[in-house]
């Protein structure tokens, strides 16, 4: 029996009802109007523009609730984090504690690189700094420190800047005044502030302020992370770093007070009130270098300053907070902890 053909308004309401069509000639599914004239509703038009082609199954229960890979909250591959700290922290202490040349040979390699990485994170923003006299002004400035003093310190932080500007001139005059200011300040941020140290490495019981000085940058480090891990919620200041909160300072803050008094009755012999006051003023300036870093990051554009240290990023990512607690941590000590 011949049955007529549907006629076209019935074959659009049925369109409307939304029954199975073949895949057709691309495997989409167009959209219809409705038999008033309006226009179709928008996730028609969403599923229209989409090339569905073969169907595919489902993705099963387990591989949905299956979490995606990633360095997890923190942002950082935690194991080898932990690993690399423990190791730089062996190898700080041992050379401490076996000779001082020891320690500051370890000092001058870590300055030297992180002048490398900082110079090299610069040529991201067209700067190009001279290598060659700020490594060895670097070198020349944490040994000076050591070996004479605040004075030879300042000298030789002179000479690099002369040495850099010389340098550059010599290499044609083309952005020459921002490469130099570019130069000036590594010689400044990095070698300058680390001469604090070796400055406190001179002193007859130089390892253990060095030990106190590390000591308390690591407690603010670690009391932040842990604590901003667990309980960060107010950030600090999400346009520079937004994973650092006030939460986590506040665990930097008790970290680096247990850690200063610690550090000071026992390895120094010195009043515990003296370990409070260089723990407030360690967790201060070590955020400070923590943030300063990573706006010349975000300014620059750029995650990390390198990639040596597995779960740190580079070397200057290690010395950020290091190099501004240094003169610090110096400061106090000289005048309230007499050398012995």
């Amino acid at each position: 029996m011949n049955t007529s053909p549907p006629s076209r308004r019935e074959r659009r309401e049925a369109d409307a009802a939304g029954p199975t069509r073949g895949p057709g000639r691309a495997g989409r599914r167009r959209p219809v109007e409705k038999p008033d004239g309006t226009p179709p509703a928008p996730d028609q038009v969403a599923g229209a523009s989409q090339d569905t082609g073969a169907s595919q199954p489902p993705a099963s229960r387990a591989a949905r609730k299956q979490p995606a890979a990633g360095p997890g909250r923190a942002g950082r591959n935690l194991p080898a984090a932990i690993g690399v700290g423990v190791g730089l922290g062996a190898v700080i202490v041992a050379s401490l504690f076996i000779r001082k040349e020891a320690f500051l040979a370890v000092a001058v390699l870590a300055v030297c690189t992180g002048v490398w990485e900082l110079s090299h994170g610069l040529s991201a923003g067209r700067i190009r700094v001279p290598l060659l006299p700020s490594v060895v002004g670097a070198a020349t400035m944490v040994v000076a420190a050591y070996k004479g003093g605040g004075q030879a310190l300042t000298v030789a932080f002179g000479l690099t800047c002369v040495a850099v500007l010389l340098w550059r001139v010599a290499d044609g005059l083309d952005d020459a005044m921002r490469d130099i200011a570019g130069g000036i300040f590594v010689a400044a941020y990095v070698p300058l502030l680390a001469g604090f140290a070796s400055l406190m490495l001179a002193e007859p019981d130089g390892p253990w302020r060095i030990f106190v000085f590390v000591l308390v940058t690591v407690c603010s480090d670690v009391g932040g992370y842990a604590v901003g891990v667990v309980l960060g919620k107010h950030p600090m200041a999400p346009s520079v770093s937004p994973k650092k909160s006030w939460e986590g300072f506040a665990g930097s803050t008790l970290f680096c007070v247990v850690g200063g008094i610690f550090g000071v009755t026992l390895a120094l012999h010195a009043a515990w009130w003296v370990g409070a006051v260089l723990g407030l003023a360690a967790v201060v300036t070590a955020t400070l270098g923590d943030l300063t870093e990573s706006m010349i990051k975000r300014d620059l554009g750029i995650k990390d300053m390198g990639t040596l240290l597995p779960g740190h990023g580079g070397v200057m990512d290690r010395l950020d907070s290091l190099l501004l607690v240094a003169p610090v941590v110096w400061a106090l000590l000289t005048a309230f902890v007499p050398a012995r």
